[in-house]
């Protein structure tokens, strides 16, 4: 009732000081011009103020109301946020579209951490300029290839199979709206640096900007347009400022390339026959305005492991295809593919037990190490049963850390392979 008294005096002194400066004023009809529009006059401001006085009472009692409102709502969203934590893992079910799964081989791998900051990579040559960097988005060493309308090619050759995944981090800077490339090209010269626009025999050119993904398997033994196999996608460009996961999937002829929970293109047949790659090397898209990317975390490998046969008939599978971030026991997305191939065997040889074993390299603590190893192990587990329905007795874990090294702990390509999980047939 208290709302009611505050309005009902303020309607009658509004009615009393309408009728005392209004005697010749129709009122009624003065009060219906005010409602549509205030008209500056002496008159208007006497009503002005009376409609003022109500206008306030009247909105004090809504933003009350606004802001019981307000008040829960937010602790509705309050409680929204606590059953949807940032810190849990996104589920992997969301992630159909990581159908990739990485082989158990490291042809490849490179994330700079030999370089000093500030030097140019040891093991790369450009025609331009650049030097490793840290960054304040993510941790470790960052090529930044920071000289406009160069390219930096990797100086030793790679023998890369008709089926392999290459993946790189890559933090475009403010240009990126003109693109830039990574080609894989098969050169019978042994040439370090190649600057020509299609390099070697044979390649596959794989543009991407803020807007689009392009891709060209070109063949220079063909004259014009005939040696050229084209694509492009719109899918889930790379973002600037910020780190882009990129995933490319080459088998055979055919072409996939993965960004940010998604397949974006997919070409089955984007690279000439008879292709066979031994060279990768970045450049920029357009002369005018280059971008100067940061890259780091370039893997390659094997792709597509014939899972059963390790698994099943030999007794144990290496992969390299169970991600997780630095220091990290949650399984990420990217690891959908394997852990969906995983579940599938188990699925068909119910009668099958395993024990799924994490590896880690020797950087750090031993016995943090050794911890790590085991939680992801449990995590991988966790994921085979609460994602793909795999009855939990049939799976043992276990952590080795760094104990159990296949290469030694020297380079940055042999610690990439001492980081694994291994699962074995028991």
């Amino acid at each position: 009732m208290n709302k009611y008294k505050v309005i009902i005096p303020s309607i009658m002194l509004l009615l009393i000081t309408v009728s005392a400066v209004a005697q010749t004023v129709d009122v009624k009809e003065k009060v219906k011009d005010e409602m549509e529009n205030r008209k500056e006059s002496k008159v208007d401001e006497g009503i002005d103020k009376g409609f003022d006085k109500i206008e306030n009472g009247i909105g004090s009692l809504l933003k009350k109301k606004k802001k019981v409102v307000k008040s829960e709502s937010t602790e509705n969203n309050s409680k929204n946020m606590d059953k949807e934590d940032s810190t849990q893992p996104l589920s992997l079910k969301s992630y159909t579209k990581y159908d990739f799964i990485p082989g158990d081989k490291i042809l490849y791998f490179e994330d700079f951490a030999q370089d000093a900051i500030g030097d140019f990579p040891a093991l790369w040559t450009t025609n331009g300029g650049g030097e490793v960097k840290t960054v304040n988005l993510a941790p470790g060493h960052w090529f930044h290839m920071n000289k406009q309308d160069a390219v930096y090619c990797y100086t030793k050759q790679i023998a890369f199979p008709q089926n392999f995944i290459m993946e790189f981090d890559i933090i475009p800077d403010g240009d990126f709206a003109n693109g830039y490339a990574l080609t894989f090209y098969e050169e019978k010269e042994s040439k370090e640096m190649n600057d020509d626009l299609y390099p070697g025999i044979r390649g596959l050119h794989i543009s991407f900007d803020n807007e689009h993904w392009w891709t060209k398997g070109y063949n220079n033994e063909i004259s014009g347009s005939e040696g050229w196999i084209e694509g492009e996608s719109r899918t889930n460009p790379v973002v600037e400022g910020q780190v882009n996961h990129v995933i490319i999937w080459a088998q055979n002829r055919r072409l996939r390339i993965y960004h940010q929970g998604a397949k974006v293109l997919d070409m089955p047949t984007n690279i000439f026959v008879g292709s066979k790659f031994n060279r990768l090397r970045y450049s920029g898209c357009n002369t005018s305005s280059t971008p100067t990317p940061f890259v780091t975390n370039l893997k390659v490998t094997t792709a597509a492991p014939d899972t059963r046969s390790k698994l099943i008939t030999e007794g144990k599978l290496v992969s390299y295809g169970i991600y997780f971030d630095v220091n990290k026991d949650v399984v990420k997305p990217e690891s959908y593919g394997t852990i969906s191939d995983i579940a599938k065997v188990l699925k068909e040889n119910p009668t099958v037990n395993i024990r799924i074993v994490g590896h880690t390299d020797n950087d750090g603590n031993d016995n943090a190490n050794l911890d790590l190893s085991k939680r992801r192990a449990a995590s991988v587990k966790n994921s085979l049963v609460s994602q793909f329905g795999i009855d939990g007795s049939r799976i043992q874990t276990d952590g080795k850390g760094e104990n159990e090294p296949i290469a030694s702990n020297t380079t940055s390509e042999n610690k990439a392979k001492n980081r694994r999980v291994e699962f074995i047939k028991l």
